[in-house]
């Protein structure tokens, strides 16, 4: 199974999510691909059986600029595979993770099939309960494409 994790990070704690993520999804035996958002195109995302976004949440509830022309671009797009979103935030804001949110209605609107709800975890994944949220969602993501690849 091939899958596609596009994210965006600046602190690097998206990015210690996504490693996380890729690392249990290559224990399962997938073939997973990572991108920066700003290098991605969704017309790329149709080689792959499922993908994976991920960003931080900037502002009061925003996608970071460099997120921002491949979620405009995804969103008018034809996206028709299995799909995941994830991101970093702080609690201390009133919109925490937004942008978590912002990438599952963007994929929504391209037509793929949001699988599960999206992974929000506070800053990085420094903790034992942190990164097992983050095994856990691989997994279930895993599940769920597995299913719908294989029928």
């Amino acid at each position: 199974m091939k899958i596609m994790i596009g994210f965006v990070s600046m602190s690097g704690n998206t990015e210690d999510i996504m490693h996380l993520l890729k690392s249990e999804l290559e224990q399962n035996g997938c073939q997973v691909q990572t991108e920066e958002l700003d290098q991605l195109y969704p017309s790329d995302l149709a080689q792959y059986d499922a993908v994976l976004l991920g960003s931080y949440t900037w502002g009061d509830g925003d996608l970071p600029y460099e997120a921002e022309d491949f979620v405009d671009e995804l969103a008018a797009s034809s996206i028709v595979i299995p799909a995941a979103a994830f991101g970093s935030g702080d609690r201390d804001y009133p919109k925490y993770c937004a942008a978590v949110d912002l990438l599952e209605q963007a994929l929504t609107s391209a037509g793929a099939q949001v699988v599960l709800p999206g992974l929000k975890i506070e800053f990085e994944p420094d903790t034992a309960d942190k990164q097992q949220a983050c095994q856990s969602f691989a997994q279930e993501f895993f599940k769920h494409v597995e299913r719908l690849v294989m029928n």
